[in-house]
């Protein structure tokens, strides 16, 4: 049975803090941060890689069909512009590093 029925999140952040499950903690939020964050491009990074195929089959499979034409290509132009805003927030986040000198991607 379970130690406690709730804990504290703010517990799992402190330096040689017990953290979530009994497992050692987070020195800072921004520790934890910078392992979430490159996972997150990554996932970004296959979301938009299997839009532009599905939005390419839906171009290829058409077959004139107008409507099916607009679908595919509508996949295509979210995908490209969800790179855009991924590949410029870590730009952004490079340059906030480069300014404030906090390594955020450890």
């Amino acid at each position: 049975m379970a130690k406690y029925l709730a804990f504290n999140l703010g517990d799992a952040f402190e330096v040689g803090g017990e953290g979530i499950g009994g497992k050692a903690g987070y020195n800072t939020i921004g520790e934890f941060v910078s392992i979430i964050l490159p996972n997150v491009y990554v996932l970004a990074g296959l979301i938009m890689f299997f839009l532009i195929l599905l939005g390419g089959i839906g171009l290829i499979s058409a077959g004139g069909d107008t409507e099916k034409i607009q679908a595919g290509s509508k996949k295509i132009t979210i995908s490209i512009i969800g790179f855009a805003i991924i590949f410029l927030s870590y730009w952004i986040i490079q340059i906030i590093s480069l300014l404030t000198g906090i390594e955020i991607f450890v």
